[in-house]
C-alpha cells in the first residue's frame, strides 16, 4: 500500500499530457502486505497487470517504490524511488533470518548495472555507496515529492482541522499518534496510548488521531486493527485510513507522538512538537531518523501524558524543524521537476516543454469516527472573588478515565439517552435527553420518565425547546439550567447542578465555568418560574 500511493502521487504530475507515454500498474501477489492494494489501483481507474507477466510486452522503464519484488523478468532500467525518507530503517528480510536496509532492492532481484535510486538528500547516496559499493554512483538527486507537497499543503492547516472536528477558535489542540510497523513501533510496544491518551486529554482541550502504517493495516486486516483499537474508537479516536489522509493530519497536528517511521520524521520537519513514544533499534545510525531519535523528547508511559504533552509544545523550537529537513531533504519545491527530469532522462526521451504542475494540497483527511457520548466529567468547586467559579473537565467513558474525589473535586458519568446511551445509563449519576423537544411539557414528560427508568441516577435532564435544560433530581425538585457564552450541552450544564447536590449549596444563582479554554456562566433557577 505504501509503494502504491507513493507512484499514484506523483505519476500524474510527471506524465501528464504525454501521449507518447503510457502506464502499466503491475501487482504482486506474493507480498506480504498486498491487502488493498486491488481495491486502491481499481478506485484509479489504472490498467493493472500480473508482476509476473508484465515482462510479456515492451517496457522502457520500471518505476517502483518496493524493493521486494523480483525484476529479473523486465529487461528495463529500473528506477527505485523511496516510499519513505531515506534510508534510515532495518527491516525483517523476508528471504533469510537477518535484516536489511529498507529501501534497498537485494542483489538477487535487481542487477546493480539497471537499477538507479532517487534520493532526496546527498548523504543517502553516500549511505547507499558504503552499505552496497557495486550501487555507488547509481543514485539521482530528486529530492522529495511528498515533503515539497506537505510544505504547500500548510495553508490548508485550517481546512484540515474542520474535517477532523476542530474549529476555528475552539481553543482544541490536535494529538497525532503516528506508528510504524513492527515489533519495535509504537503500536507494537504501547497499543493503548491511543486509548490513554483519551482518557487523560480533556474533550473540551484535545482530540486524538491515529496514523497506522499500512503494513499494520494490511499485515494484520483493517478488522483486527479496529477490534484492537474498540476502546479508544468508542471513545472518539480519529482512525486515519491506510488509503490517504494522514498527510492532512501531520499538517492539522498541534503535537505529534510517534517512533522511527517516516511520518514522525516529516512532521518535525513541518515544525511539529514530537514526543517519542518509541524508537527501536531498527534505526539506521547517521541519518535524519537518527538524529530526530537523539534530539527529540522520549515520552514516558508511566508518567501523566498531558503534562508530558503540554511540557514539549512550550519548550519546542521551531529552529530543529530547519535542522531536521536540511539533514532529510534537499531542493524543497523543485522534487517533480528534477523527478521528471530523471525520469525522462531514463526513457531517453525530451521533457514536455509545459513546466511541471505542482498537485495541490493534500486532500481533507476522513477518518473512521464513532464516539459513545457517555462521559466522566470531574469538576472542581472553587470560590474567587466571593463568587463560585466550577473547573470542569470531560473525558469519553470508553477511555476509562480516571476519577479524583475531594470535598471539593467530584466526578459522575453521564450518559445521554438520544444517543444510545442506555447501557451507560444504567450506573450513571446523570441521564440525559439532548435531542430537541417540542413543548416544555415534553421536557417535563421525559425527566420523569428518566427518573422512573434508571432510579438510581442523581439527577435527571433534558433539553429545553427555549434553551436551556430542566433538571429533575431523586427527591423530586425541579430546576431550569442556563447557560451562556458557552456549548448549550445537556452534559455541561447539568454537571453545575450536580456539583450543588455534592458540595450542599442551593442549586440556584450564576456560576462561572471553565470548560477548555472558554469562560462561561451557567445560572440555575426554580422551575416552574415564580
Amino acid at each position: 500500500m505504501t509503494s502504491s500511493t507513493r507512484l499514484l502521487e506523483v505519476l500524474p504530475a510527471l506524465f501528464g499530457d504525454d501521449p507518447r507515454v503510457e502506464v502499466l500498474f503491475g501487482y504482486d501477489s506474493t507480498s506480504a502486505f498486498n491487502g488493498g492494494v486491488l481495491d486502491l489501483l481499481g478506485a484509479h481507474d489504472v490498467r493493472v497487470v500480473g508482476w509476473e507477466d508484465a515482462g510479456e510486452g515492451p517496457c522502457d522503464l520500471v518505476l517502483t517504490a518496493t524493493e521486494n519484488a523480483s525484476f529479473g523478468h523486465l529487461r528495463a532500467p529500473v528506477l527505485v524511488m523511496p516510499h519513505g525518507v531515506g534510508f534510515h530503517k532495518m527491516v525483517p528480510d523476508a528471504r533469510g533470518p537477518g535484516r536489511r536496509l529498507s529501501g534497498v532492492v537485494p542483489a538477487a532481484l535487481l542487477e546493480s548495472e539497471r537499477s538507479w535510486y532517487a534520493v532526496s538528500h546527498p548523504d543517502q547516496a553516500e549511505q547507499l555507496g558504503a552499505v552496497r559499493p557495486d550501487l555507488a554512483g547509481r543514485t539521482l538527486l530528486v529530492g522529495d515529492p511528498c515533503y515539497d507537497q506537505l510544505l504547500d499543503s500548510r495553508a490548508a492547516r485550517t481546512r484540515y482541522r474542520r474535517a477532523l472536528g476542530l474549529e476555528e477558535g475552539d481553543g482544541r489542540r490536535l494529538a497525532v499518534v503516528s506508528s510504524t510497523w513492527g515489533r519495535q513501533s509504537l503500536i507494537g510496544t504501547v497499543p493503548d496510548l491511543p486509548r490513554r491518551l483519551l482518557a487523560e486529554l480533556p474533550l473540551d482541550d484535545y482530540a486524538v488521531a491515529a496514523i497506522l502504517h499500512p503494513n499494520v493495516w494490511f499485515g494484520h486486516s483493517p478488522w483486527q486493527i479496529r477490534t484492537l483499537q474498540r476502546g479508544a474508537l468508542e471513545a472518539g479516536l480519529l482512525l486515519i485510513p491506510p488509503f490517504a489522509g494522514w498527510q492532512a493530519a501531520v499538517v492539522a497536528a498541534d503535537v505529534v507522538l510517534g517512533d522511527h517511521g517516516s511520518v514522525t520524521l516529516y512532521a518535525a520537519a513541518l515544525g511539529r512538537p514530537v514526543l517519542l513514544a518509541a524508537f527501536g533499534e531498527e534505526s539506521v545510525p547517521g541519518t535524519a531518523m537518527d538524529a530526530l531519535g537523539r534530539g527529540a523528547t522520549a515520552l514516558d508511559p508511566a508518567k501523566g501524558l498531558r503534562e508530558q504533552i503540554e511540557n514539549e509544545r512550550a519548550r519546542h523550537r521551531p529552529e530543529v524543524a530547519e535542522e531536521l529537513a536540511g539533514l532529510a531533504f534537499r531542493h524543497p519545491g523543485m522534487a517533480l521537476a528534477r523527478l521528471r527530469s530523471a525520469v525522462y532522462g531514463l526513457l531517453d526521451l525530451a521533457q514536455p516543454p509545459a513546466p511541471v504542475r505542482r498537485p495541490p494540497a493534500f486532500a481533507d483527511p476522513a477518518p473512521q469516527r464513532h464516539r459513545d457520548t457517555a462521559q466522566v466529567i470531574g469538576s472542581v468547586l472553587l470560590q474567587e472573588a466571593g463568587a463560585w467559579v466550577i473547573e470542569v473537565r470531560r473525558f469519553p467513558a470508553a477511555a476509562r478515565p480516571g476519577r479524583e474525589e475531594s470535598d471539593r473535586s467530584f466526578s459522575h458519568l453521564v450518559s445521554d439517552l438520544a444517543d444510545g446511551g442506555r447501557a451507560w445509563a444504567e450506573s450513571a449519576s446523570v441521564v440525559t435527553r439532548g435531542d430537541p423537544a417540542s413543548s416544555a411539557e415534553e421536557s417535563e414528560r421525559r425527566v420523569a420518565e428518566i427518573r422512573h427508568g434508571y432510579p438510581g441516577c442523581a439527577l435527571a435532564a433534558a433539553r429545553l425547546p427555549d434553551g436551556g435544560v430542566l433538571l429533575l433530581t431523586r427527591d423530586g425538585r425541579t430546576v431550569r439550567a442556563a447557560g451562556k457564552g458557552g456549548p448549550d450541552d445537556p452534559a455541561v450544564l447539568s454537571a453545575v447542578a450536580y456539583v450543588c447536590l455534592r458540595a450542599g449549596l442551593p442549586m440556584a444563582g450564576t456560576f462561572g465555568v471553565r470548560l477548555g479554554g472558554r469562560a462561561l456562566e451557567v445560572t440555575l433557577s426554580p422551575w416552574p418560574a415564580p
